[in-house]
């Protein structure tokens, strides 16, 4: 009865979006179209952003697999975003799908709240593994003071956003074709939600992850903390695929040591080349126009015809 409410929530919420004005600009697409929705109310998390990208043709007649992505506004317009690039998913998409590279497929494109990101991108249940003075370090500078809220960000995802989705458009719910993608701290969230959502996502778009965890607080513990916890609750790779890669330049330069670690986890928790991929691309940067010329090489990898 509680899951049903909290359905039922989500729906009523997104018709007074769609019948209100909207505060946030509506991005402009070159493929498909884009149904906006303003301040979508939580329980969990404050309202935000969605953007749900439809592709050319979308018909209520046939089935669609599901891309949740974070960090939703700098994923279709350009001139919408704070640094003028995006990840250009709207033309990514709608050519692989019309070539048939990729089954059909909606995005539902997150918008993170700037100031609350790094709280609710971070793997929190991973602090377990991290000293209790360099989490407060990280608490204080760059959560606000507040403890880290990914788990409430993922319940909002999976108990009231998944819902919506599925009773609004005409998609495939399950596992198989449920995936869930981001870059930097997106890409850690990535992660994290396949771990603790097995049932849920199939598949986990993670690019240029930033596994230090922290922009200002130097310290491998925080790392080594998010990589032994992923070591320890990684999904079952017969049901699951993984992507993670990383640049070689600007804050990618970062990565190295973590990324290759990680690789050796998947490796010895039986992932293959069925199961993940992980990828270096000499010379990228840590940016959109980086993500958006590669972003072909992972949704061809998990949604292939």
């Amino acid at each position: 009865m509680q899951i049903r409410l909290r359905v039922w929530f989500g729906v009523i919420c997104a018709l007074v979006m769609v019948n209100g004005s909207a505060q946030s600009p509506v991005p402009a697409v070159t493929s498909g179209r884009i149904d906006h929705y303003d301040s979508f109310a939580s329980q969990f998390v404050p309202a935000r952003t969605i953007d749900v990208w439809l592709p050319d043709g979308y018909t209520p007649e046939k089935k669609y697999a599901v891309l949740y992505m974070h960090d939703g506004q700098m994923l279709f317009d350009p001139s919408n975003t704070w640094n003028h690039a995006s990840w250009n998913i709207d033309s990514i998409l709608g050519a692989l799908i019309s070539s048939q590279q990729i089954q059909s497929c909606i995005v539902v494109g997150i918008w993170n709240i700037p100031e609350r990101r790094r709280r609710e991108y971070f793997p929190v249940d991973a602090t377990q593994y991290i000293d209790p003075e360099i989490v407060d370090s990280v608490s204080q500078v760059e959560w606000q003071g507040q403890a880290g809220e990914a788990n409430q960000y993922l319940s909002f995802i999976v108990r009231e956003l998944k819902p919506f989705i599925d009773n609004t458009y005409s998609t495939y719910t399950d596992r198989k074709h449920t995936f869930i993608a981001g870059s930097s701290f997106g890409g850690l969230i990535s992660m994290y939600a396949i771990c603790n959502y097995p049932a849920i996502f199939g598949g986990a778009i993670c690019m240029s992850v930033h596994w230090p965890g922290s922009l200002a607080i130097k310290n491998e513990a925080i790392p080594m903390g998010i990589l032994k916890y992923f070591k320890k609750h990684l999904p079952n790779p017969k049901y699951h695929k993984i992507y993670f890669d990383m640049g070689t330049e600007t804050l990618d330069a970062q990565y190295g040591t973590f990324h290759w670690e990680m690789n050796t986890i998947m490796r010895k928790k039986g992932y293959n080349k069925n199961a993940y991929m992980q990828k270096v691309y000499k010379g990228d940067e840590h940016t959109e126009i980086a993500w958006s010329r590669r972003f072909n090489v992972p949704i061809t990898y998990m949604l292939a015809e």
